[in-house]
This record gives C-alpha cells, sequence and structure tokens, in this order.
C-alpha cells in the first residue's frame, strides 16, 4: 500500500480510497496534502465508503469539519478541511475525537501531525499550467500521482 502510483481517473481515486478505508479502525489519521482539483475529496468519498459511513461525503471548506457517524458500528468519519486555518492551535481548538474517529485533514500538512503519534501521510499530485498550458485546460481526470506514507513524531 504505501509507496508512488499513478491514478488514471476519479473512479480510481475513489476506488484507492475505498481500499484503505476498508482497513482503517478508530484512532488513525491522515494527512491528505494536493493542490486544488488534485482529488482530496474524491478521495475521502472512496475512504468513507470502504469504512461504511454515511454519506454524503462533500468538502468541508466552509464549514472546516464534518463527522459522518458508521453505519456499520465502526468508527465514524471526521472530514475536516484545514485550508482555512491559520495554525496548528487552531485545528486542535476543533477538539476532534481522535481517539474514537478515523480522521482525514485535507492540507493538513505541518498541523495535523501534532493530532497523533503516527498517521498516514498521503499527497496527491496533479498536473498544473505552466508556459504551454492554462491550468483552466486541464482534463479533470488526466492521471494524479499518489504518494502514500507513514509519518511519526520521530520522522519529522
Amino acid at each position: 500500500m504505501l509507496g508512488r502510483r499513478e491514478i488514471a481517473t476519479a473512479d480510481a481515486m475513489e476506488a484507492l480510497g475505498r481500499e484503505i478505508g476498508g482497513g482503517l479502525v478508530a484512532g488513525d489519521l491522515i494527512v491528505l496534502t494536493g493542490p486544488l482539483g488534485a482529488g482530496k475529496t474524491t478521495f475521502t468519498r472512496g475512504l468513507a465508503d470502504g469504512l461504511g459511513v454515511r454519506g454524503p461525503v462533500q468538502s468541508p471548506t466552509f464549514v472546516i469539519a464534518r463527522t459522518h457517524p458508521s453505519l456499520v458500528g465502526g468508527a465514524p468519519l471526521v472530514h475536516v478541511d484545514a485550508y482555512r486555518l491559520g495554525s496548528a492551535v487552531e485545528l486542535d481548538d476543533l477538539d476532534v475525537d481522535i481517539a474514537r474517529s478515523v480522521v482525514v485533514v485535507e492540507w493538513g500538512r505541518g498541523m495535523a501531525e501534532d493530532l497523533a503519534d503516527a498517521w498516514w501521510d498521503i499527497e496527491l499530485e496533479r498536473p498544473t499550467g505552466g508556459d504551454d498550458l492554462a491550468d483552466d485546460d486541464l482534463d479533470a481526470d488526466a492521471p494524479r500521482i499518489v504518494t502514500i506514507s507513514h509519518g511519526t513524531r520521530g520522522t519529522r
């Protein structure tokens, strides 16, 4: 599961999330990193399906955090968008019950790592515009590169 892989479509991104979600338990923290449109919420939608939680899963950009209760007696999913937060202190102020939840933090790198002793670090990359290509011209289904690693407090 760890490593780097190319994900060709949004459906494949959801399938990857579903595969990972099926093995997560309460106390697991996932830090998702990637630019706008990279597939963070699409990945989380699949992860939620793998966990068996109530949807729909949407980006929590404006509400900061959404809790999705389990439909199968497992841990709830707490989906956090740290984009509008200024610091790890603001993230901590959300008082997320990490020990009893699976927590996904979009835009969390540099903030969420203090929430747990260990976490999944998942980075999603998408093509970006350059001199010859504007971001608006990119195909929404252009392949993404997903890098999955584990972080621990001793490795930062």
